[in-house]
């Protein structure tokens, strides 16, 4: 075959072109152009190094927690705190939802910016908003931000087990809060470390009312008195002989006995009344709002690290792991320091995964490349672009702070097999110029003839590269998670792609000019210099004696000459089989993001409000014994309530089991069909298809059976994927439903009509309504004329409820580190029953203490155990957990359903929330994403073909490419999802640089005929487009080989982060192959109706003049 000359007009013009100008610079200046690249090379091993790690880019949106602490029911927390938090930050910039919960004693107000708000400037714009607030506020309450961590600070988890049983769970609790805590809240990188379970230890003082009245002592004596004795002054200094010394008051309470001497009072005779003579003091535990558990062994100590916001997780996890094997000796006797989560693991799993996909890859890509050539020095250039262009990828994602991730890694191994088409086209096209140069005996430079052939594509080749990279900046616009889980993938691929147009253009024609030869090895000894010959010079083959293209050109010549034979037949079948492919389309599922399997699980069972701390701890324990059993557990850490941590709102009634699993390889064996005849090797083949272990579904559907208990709505999830989805929705199951009104009594109603008619959905595996009112309370309502009677204000009633029935913290011990609170309350015998609570006395005016029960009314009722607020208005949510069904039919079917039986009342509504939330919000995007993607490739290849024409049969490839990639979706019964749709827009830009190939072959193989005059009639058309059809096919299967075959290693993959990127790569792999099959029956057919009109019919000898609708093309 010839190729153009280089008088062509293509030809001069390329030469004069920008990019030409670059080609030339580079092949001239060979040296430099190296010696560059070798530096940047070097500096992106450091880029390497310093780059941080993670195991998906972090997803949370931009918050800022306030946290307020007040002893108070939710109701008065949300009226006093709560809710005028929220309505003050409402106005705050870039705010995009404020989100409240009101438990008992804690008020939480989350915060979440917009996308890209800087989470420094975030919290100084809540103190400023919160500085409007000062004043108004309760005596005593102060709201404070939380730690500047994200929603998924929670790294690393740790429990301290004490199997020897010598210290108590009160000793376990003081270690880990006033020494551990401290120890690890010191390494670098991480925000607040939170403890969990155990006891923290408490004074005591329970005060006998008969003994109060009988010393005519009042409650607010008794604590008047705690606090006066419990102080350490300064007597500023004294000189003394030469000496400066400081003078100090000591008094600070340090022991039960130093409590007992305090004075209360003094009687008319100088008789002192010390606490003990009106009260007991003891040591005892702080009132608990969360507790743990341990492999169901009952109450554990524990302890989570939250990493600070843009950390390294890895390198915070390794600080804190060798921070604790340094505190190992300074352990009480028989501790040990158990790892219940590390996330450390995921990390390390997902890029070692990654890391053996991207080199198997590239190994894989290097072969195909060599083979499809058959010369080894026209296959070095790109097959050493591929790795090239990989490490210098790293140098902008450290400069633009971009993590070592799942995501960020997977777009680079999603290109490799593209990275190489410039590359493949240039050696190929100098193959072609130097073969034909030998053929014509050698006249002329050998380089010059080099330089040439990488000119007269270099141009094209640069511009399909950089179609692709393009094509794929829609994907910058994808908002909240989404955008912050694609945009690493889209930055890596667009910049591994501008890199691989950029060496294309300058390192490849310098490396091929640099060692390019021609000339056999002539020295001695011969064997030698064959195989040098071999290695460095290769044998050039005319394209019809090529190896490769003799097998290629039997089995396309004769189907592309059919096509030619038939064309408007061929776009009728090529119409028909897309139009098959829309109802295979409309049968797959969808869903908001595809799995993420971490290697952990997150149990999260709801159960009643209202649930006491023993009971809580006794449910759970019994939970967690459950799932140690199975035999694919390794640990279990489970949490009630809420840990010592604003980032943590949970209240008893919601719990969360965090499970760590063992390597799948370890599960349970599943006997499959070829378990009993396949030999060792075939099994681990096929093990990639059909495992020998039980599934993650089938786990969890066993989990959930066994822990059917009365009175527990089961869900699972993952811990990253759990606390993500709480922070950005509020929901921690696939579809959620939140109920907004003005009344939580109908919020309950309404949701309790949701749940049942829920239950009914196919595919509905649980689900639960919040019983937003469902709290129980004891109601004590002042008389307000009998309190008046007595003199008596409802301060001061109210004193007496806080203190004598509740217990009040009086004051706070200092010993050393340690601190510790002073509670005054009525024994706990006082205070058991309803009609004890009406003997509570109350001191008056004139000394004398009248019963509660004569001063108000005490009631038992029911009302709200904890209080959600949605952007000011009260809410509840329907918790929807899911099975055997895609997240978006169920959604679908849900509302309708929901819609039709459930009647809400005035002023009430409902938002479909959870990840259906997401995925509706992504489904309009995409409504504005995939047309600017389209318009984007369209206006660029009119902008290089300059031709309308050209420029839509270049996007016939785009609904070519849709029919592979519908099926393969199918077929590996995949859901749309975002993932899907990724890897269909970076399949836009693939199909429009194979189209531009091809075209560009096509016409190439037009000009060399007419430029010798070989286009008097449609039967030499025929020939010409032949020629550039099947002549050319080698380099055309070998680009897109090298493509398709990149994206296998990610298809056969099971590791960590697999089935995400798998999602990504169905479609390209579907759609390629596809794609290229149309394009090469089609686009021949198409391109022959244009051309053909230019074409005046004049017979020629030998070959008939072409008759009807058909043009019949010369017989092989």
């Amino acid at each position: 075959m010839s190729l153009p000359s280089s008088s062509s007009p293509d030809s001069q013009a390329n030469r004069h072109s920008f990019v030409g100008k670059i080609v030339s610079f580079s092949a001239h200046n060979r040296l430099l152009v190296i010696v560059l690249f070798v530096a940047a090379v070097i500096f992106s091993v450091h880029a390497m190094r310093n780059i941080r790690l993670d195991a998906i880019p972090d997803l949370s949106d931009t918050q800022v927690i306030v946290y307020t602490k007040w002893d108070r029911s939710p109701d008065i927390v949300e009226d006093q705190i709560t809710y005028p938090i929220i309505t003050a930050l409402l106005g705050a910039p870039k705010v995009k939802a404020v989100r409240g919960f009101s438990d008992f004693g804690f008020s939480y107000v989350y915060v979440i910016f917009e996308d890209g708000t800087d989470i420094y400037w975030a919290r100084s714009r809540v103190i400023e908003y919160l500085s409007k607030l000062q004043g108004t506020f309760p005596s005593g309450v102060s709201p404070q931000l939380g730690p500047d961590a994200t929603g998924v600070g929670w790294v690393f988890q740790y429990a301290l087990v004490d199997k020897t049983g010598k210290h108590d769970l009160a000793a376990l609790r003081t270690y880990q809060d006033w020494y551990l805590r401290y120890a690890l809240q010191s390494v670098p990188g991480v925000a607040e470390v939170a403890g969990i379970g155990g006891f923290q230890k408490q004074y005591q003082v329970s005060i006998d009312p008969a003994l109060m009245q009988s010393y005519q002592v009042s409650l607010m004596d008794v604590a008047e008195a705690i606090k006066r004795n419990n102080n350490e002054v300064g007597g500023r200094l004294i000189e003394w002989a030469g000496k400066e010394f400081m003078v100090r008051g000591k008094g600070y309470v340090k022991s039960t006995e130093a409590l007992e001497q305090v004075v209360v009072k003094t009687n008319e005779k100088g008789t002192p009344v010390r606490l003990r003579d009106v009260a007991h003091i003891a040591l005892g535990p702080q009132i608990r709002r969360g507790v743990s558990d341990f492999n169901g062994w009952g109450d554990t100590v524990g302890g989570i690290v939250v990493m600070r916001h843009g950390e390294n997780a890895l390198n915070v996890i390794e600080r804190v792991k060798a921070k604790l094997e340094a505190m190992k000796a300074s352990l009480p006797e028989g501790v040990e320091i158990v790892t219940t989560y590390d996330r450390s693991t995921l990390i390390k799993d997902a890029i070692a995964n990654l890391k053996h996909e991207l080199i198997l890859t590239m190994i894989v890509v290097s072969l195909v490349i060599l083979f499809f050539l058959s010369h080894i020095p026209s296959a070095i250039v790109p097959i050493i672009t591929i790795p090239i262009s990989v490490v210098l990828c790293f140098i902008p994602m450290y400069f633009l702070g971009i993590s070592s991730n799942i995501m960020s890694l997977a777009g680079i191994i999603l290109c490799i097999g593209v990275l190489v088409d410039g590359a493949i086209v240039e050696v190929e096209n100098a193959y072609k110029k130097i073969e034909r140069w030998q053929e014509e005996g050698c006249k002329g430079d050998f380089h010059q003839v080099r330089l040439e052939a990488l000119m007269e594509v270099g141009p094209s080749v640069f511009f399909s590269l950089a179609v692709i990279a393009v094509s794929f900046l829609p994907v910058f616009t994808l908002l909240d998670q989404e955008g912050r889980l694609f945009s690493p993938l889209a930055w890596t691929k667009t910049l591994a792609m501008g890199i691989a147009a950029l060496l294309a253009v300058t390192l490849d024609p310098a490396v091929r000019m640099l060692f390019a030869r021609y000339k056999p090895f002539t020295f001695r000894p011969r064997f030698l210099a064959s195989f040098a010959t071999t290695l460095l010079v290769g044998r050039y083959y005319a394209e019809e004696k090529h190896p490769v293209s003799r097998v290629l050109f039997r089995l396309y010549e004769r189907p592309c000459r059919w096509t030619l034979r038939h064309p408007w037949l061929t776009l009728g079948v090529a119409a028909a089989i897309m139009a098959s492919t829309v109802p295979v389309y409309l049968k797959l599922g969808s869903e908001f993001m595809p799995p993420l399997y971490e290697g952990t699980i997150l149990y999260m069972p709801t159960t009643v409000p209202g649930l006491s701390v023993t009971e809580a701890s006794r449910l759970m324990e019994l939970e967690d014994g459950i799932l140690k059993g199975f035999p694919e557990v390794v640990s279990v850490f489970g949490k009630a309530g809420r840990a010592d941590t604003s980032t943590d709102p949970a209240p008893f009634s919601m719990m969360e089991t965090t499970v760590m699993l063992k390597p799948m390889r370890e599960w349970r064996f599943k006997e499959r069909w070829y378990s009993q005849r396949a030999p060792d090797w075939l099994k681990k083949v096929l093990g990639k298809i059909w495992p020998e272990h039980i599934s993650y579904e089938e786990l969890i559907a066993e989990m959930d059976r066994a822990l059917q208990l009365p009175g527990n709505v089961n869900a699972w999830t993952m811990p990253i994927k759990g606390r993500i989805d709480m922070l950005s929705t509020g929901v921690r199951t696939p579809i959620g439903i939140k109920i907004l009104g003005a009344d939580l009594q109908h919020i309950q109603h309404v949701g309790e009509q949701i749940e049942g008619t829920l239950r009914k959905v196919p595919g509905t595996r649980s689900v639960f309504a919040e019983r937003a009112a469902g709290g129980y309370f004891v109601d004590i309502a002042p008389k307000r004329d009998e309190i008046a009677r007595y003199g008596l204000t409802v301060d001061d009633l109210h004193g007496v409820i806080m203190t004598a029935m509740g217990g009040e913290t009086i004051s706070t011990t200092i010993e050393g580190r340690e601190r510790y609170s002073i509670n005054l309350r009525y024994p706990r015998e006082l205070r058991a029953e309803l009609d004890q609570l009406h003997r509570v006395l109350v001191p008056v005016m004139n000394g004398a203490q009248v019963p509660m029960g004569e001063l108000a009314d005490i009631t038992l009722t029911s009302g709200p155990a904890m209080i959600r607020n949605e952007n000011g208005m009260l809410a509840g949510y329907v918790f929807v957990d899911i099975a055997g069904r895609d997240v978006g039919s169920y959604g679908e079917e849900a509302k309708k359903v929901v819609a039709s039986e459930v009647k809400l009342p005035t002023g009430y509504s409902l938002i479909w929330s959870g990840q259906y939330e997401n995925m509706l919000r992504v489904r309009e995007r995409l409504k504005l994403m995939i047309p600017v993607t389209i318009v984007l490739i369209l206006g660029l290849l009119y902008m290089n073909t300059k031709s309308a024409f050209k420029t839509f049969l270049v996007m016939l490839a785009v609904p070519f490419s849709l029919v592979g990639a519908v099926w393969c979706l199918y077929l590996l019964d995949y859901n749309i999802s975002i993932a899907v749709w990724v890897g269909m827009i970076a399949l836009m830009g693939l199909d429009a640089e194979t189209g531009v190939f091809m075209l560009m072959f096509l016409d190439l193989s037009y000009d060399e005929a007419k430029r010798k005059g070989q286009l008097r009639n449609k039967a030499e058309l025929v020939e010409a487009i032949v020629h550039g059809a099947v002549k050319r096919l080698r380099p055309k299967l070998m680009t897109v080989s090298a493509a398709f075959i990149g994206l296998m290693p990610i298809m056969w993959s099971t590791g960590t982060g697999a089935d995400l990127m798998k999602r990504v790569a169905a479609p390209l792999a579907g759609g390629l192959a596809t794609s290229f099959a149309m394009e090469l029956l089609v686009y021949p057919a198409v391109y022959l109706l244009w051309r053909s009109k230019q074409i005046k019919p004049e017979p020629v000898a030998g070959v008939p003049a072409a008759t009807g609708s058909d043009v019949i093309g010369a017989s092989s």
